[in-house]
């Protein structure tokens, strides 16, 4: 097979098993600036204390959090078959939300660095009996190495953006040999569907995003009562999974915005819980008065800012406030998922830059289920409207609701995609007793 591989992917090869004796310092370096967790570094090589249990293993593998909630409904199917579940990412924020949300019986494991030899020890050890990986997060050594063994691989919910299309077109062979060694791809959209195709992926179907299918995130019934009682009365609204550059426009809308609802409540729920402490004190010097959810206090009457920088909490303030500003929208970072903050009845109003979810926020807004502020003046305009008038608001809420419950059925679609390959190892099972 290495002789076949593009002059890229060699090169890569060679690059990467040269470079690992590196991996040490890179480790240090990630683990001072809270990349990595202390007590779980050994993963990165491929090694663990933990045994492969008996019988057929499903390894699914998702980048971050985003990949991971999108197929948390599927891995519960899959479990609820009997199926034992291999899942790996490569975050210490998605490793903590797995361990918060998933049970016990789902094996965690960081995904390895993409040195050989380490993928090698990996796939000795776990030795899976099939691959799902989430979206696109293509290791070039990890994925050659599982293809050599016939490791079953398929591609789920598959999304090539229109940043990375033209990209990979330039490295056409490259991203054809990777596409290549999985035997399906599962596409969220028809667009996706024919990047892929185009880039020389094999049995490419459209079953839908997963991310429409995934259960809203849960709400601890006492934290909603503790934090209705401390804002009752107030107008709320919720900046969730802001991103840098982002904080700064939110503060000027929230004090343009209290012209008209003088006791209004922000809360900031930043993308990565530790930079709360910084908008704390970013909010302060911009004369608004700021908490942090982390220190476990909650908002007062005179409290302007609220920061929610904890894990796994959005659920909560999707479910306390009517309206959600969706972060990573104002800077070019793509956006975030709005699927959840519709199933749990809230308001949904984005900026420009959602090329992460292009098909999803197209719908929404088609359908008047979100709307899309072009500039901070926009942005106060919108919230107040959402935030003034009950009924445009309910309108929303609803549209967004139906356009969710449409686009649904991509875990059905999926299932049944992967059927063939389940049967197998159903039968396998049978050989094991399941």
């Amino acid at each position: 097979m290495p002789d076949t591989l593009p002059i890229t992917l060699r090169a890569y090869r060679r690059l990467s098993s040269s470079l690992t004796p590196m991996v040490p310092l890179l480790i240090k370096r990630r683990l001072r600036n809270g990349k990595e967790d202390p007590e779980r570094v050994d993963e990165r090589r491929g090694i663990t204390d933990i045994e492969r249990p008996a019988g057929p293993l499903v390894w699914v593998h998702g980048a971050s959090v985003g990949e991971v909630l999108a197929a948390a409904t599927l891995i519960e199917r899959l479990r609820a078959s009997n199926m034992r579940i291999l899942l790996t990412s490569g975050t210490v924020t998605s490793a903590a939300i797995i361990a918060k949300r998933f049970p016990p019986d789902i094996i965690h494991q960081y995904i390895p660095y993409d040195s050989p030899r380490y993928v090698a020890r990996f796939l000795d050890h776990w030795h899976p009996s099939l691959a799902l990986f989430i979206e696109s997060d293509l290791w070039p050594n990890l994925i050659l190495s599982a293809a050599r063994r016939r490791l079953p691989m398929a591609l789920i919910n598959a999304r090539m953006s229109q940043r990375s299309f033209p990209r990979w077109q330039k490295l056409s062979k490259t991203i054809s040999a990777l596409l290549g060694s999985f035997e399906i791809c599962l596409a969220q959209s028809d667009t996706d569907a024919e990047r892929f195709s185009a880039l020389g992926a094999r049995s490419v179907l459209v079953t839908g995003n997963l991310k429409f299918d995934v259960q809203a995130p849960p709400g601890d019934a006492a934290k909603l009562d503790a934090l209705k009682a401390a804002t009752r009365g107030r107008p709320i609204v919720v900046a969730s999974s802001t991103h840098p550059g982002e904080e700064e426009i939110i503060l000027e809308t929230h004090k343009a915005l209290t012209n008209f609802f003088p006791s209004l409540l922000t809360v900031i729920v930043p993308r990565h819980a530790h930079r709360g402490e910084a908008i704390a004190g970013m909010v302060q010097a911009s004369g608004l008065r700021a908490i942090t959810r982390s220190r476990g206090e909650l908002p007062g009457a005179g409290t302007n800012v609220y920061v929610a920088d904890t894990m796994g909490e959005l659920g909560l303030f999707y479910r306390l406030t009517p309206v959600v500003f969706m972060g990573g929208s104002l800077v070019p970072h793509g956006g975030q998922n709005p699927i959840e903050p519709a199933k749990l009845g809230a308001a949904i109003v984005h900026g420009p830059h959602v090329f992460n979810f292009t098909d999803v926020y197209d719908a929404l807004d088609g359908a008047g289920g979100a709307r899309q502020a072009n500039s901070s003046e926009q942005l106060v305009k919108l919230l107040a409207q959402m935030l003034g008038d009950k009924a445009a608001r309910a309108a929303s809420v609803d549209a967004a609701g139906e356009v969710v419950t449409r686009l649904g059925g991509a875990l059905d679609r999926t299932l049944h995609a992967l059927e063939p390959y389940l049967m197998q190892l159903r039968f396998e099972m049978g050989g094991h007793h399941a």
